[in-house]
């Protein structure tokens, strides 16, 4: 975190200096008021000059970016990350050798550090951020392959008569299934259980 104290004939002046050294604004600043200051008799004698200490707040997202860097390391891998903001949705992009280590079996490291990384923004947020963290477009190949999973347990169920149980996964992959089979006309989906084994159910109409 950035600091530093600067002075001014008032608390503002004072302020807008070392807003101007910092080069922030007011919003990314945290002000602390040392001395009011005063002006003395006749503007002169007994004047005492405002003091600020004024701190420039991290950005939540380049925080949660560090603390991804420090899970990342020790998986001792090379790895590149960049970041998209689209409105209150952070994704961090992960590229790089042996990213595969970092996805795990059906994804299931790379759901772990995701979960991991939405606690911490939590904390270091003041407003709800949904966290995204993909390795190399796995997220998109995985939305293909449960929307084609969804689809064939649709057509299983429906033949069937039976509901079909999904294995447990998180919950923006289970919204990938409802998503899929939301148009369906013979079947209607269910999430139950308690997580993190919540699961999905494929209930024939």
């Amino acid at each position: 975190m950035r600091q530093l104290t600067a002075t001014g004939q008032t608390v503002e002046e004072a302020v807008q200096s070392a807003l101007r050294q910092l080069n922030i604004t007011e919003d990314q600043a945290k002000v602390e008021v040392i001395e009011e200051g005063k002006k003395g008799i006749f503007g002169l004698f007994g004047s005492k000059r405002a003091i600020v200490k004024v701190s420039k707040d991290e950005d939540p997202i380049e925080k949660l970016q560090k603390y991804l860097e420090s899970i990342i390391s020790e998986f001792n891998l090379d790895v590149k990350i960049t970041i998209k903001v689209d409105q209150n949705v952070v994704t961090f992009q992960l590229a790089g050798e042996k990213i595969a280590l970092l996805i795990g079996k059906r994804g299931q490291t790379l759901n772990a550090i995701q979960y991991l990384s939405q606690l911490a923004m939590h904390q270091y947020a003041d407003k709800y951020y949904t966290v995204v963290v993909d390795a190399e477009g796995y997220r998109e190949r995985r939305k293909e392959t449960l929307t084609s999973l969804a689809e064939r347990l649709a057509e299983r169920a429906s033949r069937t008569n039976k509901e079909v149980k999904i294995e447990p996964m998180p919950s923006y992959e289970r919204k990938v299934i409802h998503t899929a089979l939301q148009q369906n006309k013979t079947v209607e989906t269910d999430s139950q259980g308690t997580e993190p084994n919540r699961y999905v159910v494929i209930k024939p109409k």
